[in-house]
């Protein structure tokens, strides 16, 4: 009788011990799911906010290349706004054209060429540019309504054409 009673307490012992590890088990799966969700969730943050800042970056690169005396306007380009960049003979133009940003290389009087004409850089669903006093200001709408901006002061001094 006794040796029954120890098989019994010994499998209650064996099935609280399981018991305990299912529940362990079950913990570290939830904690391991929460991480996950959450890396996810960052990662996905970090990369829209890379694209949205890089789209403006990529155009303030671009405006420091051209920086001289009347080597940046802000001029009518089709139905939409290009940045001009350059003086002389070619100019780079970048503007936004069917949800990407473009840029277009061409003679500077060149007037046969549509924003259609460009070569796609990166999406985004707006740009504007405006040039005022030597100061340049950028902002970009991405794909998902967010903007991002920027001003940048002129290091020719003199800006350029409005």
């Amino acid at each position: 009788m006794k040796k029954k009673a120890d098989a019994i307490k010994h499998h209650m012992d064996t099935l609280a011990a399981l018991l305990l590890f299912g529940v362990f088990a079950v913990c570290v799966l939830a904690v391991l799911l929460t991480g996950a969700d959450a890396y996810r969730r960052l990662t996905e943050r970090d990369r829209e906010a890379y694209d949205r800042r890089s789209c403006v970056q990529y155009i303030a690169t671009r405006v420091r290349q051209s920086d001289a005396a009347g080597g940046i306007g802000v001029e009518p380009f089709g139905d939409t706004t290009a940045l001009v960049l350059g003086e002389g003979d070619f100019v780079t133009r970048v503007y936004c054209y069917e949800g990407y940003i473009m840029e277009l290389y061409c003679a500077a009087g060149d007037t046969e060429l549509t924003p259609r004409d460009g070569e796609r850089v990166m999406e985004a669903d707006s740009m504007d540019a405006y040039l005022t006093d030597g100061l340049l200001q950028i902002i970009v709408v991405d794909p998902n309504y967010q903007y991002d901006s920027m001003v940048l002061s002129l290091r020719s001094g003199e800006g350029g054409a409005a």
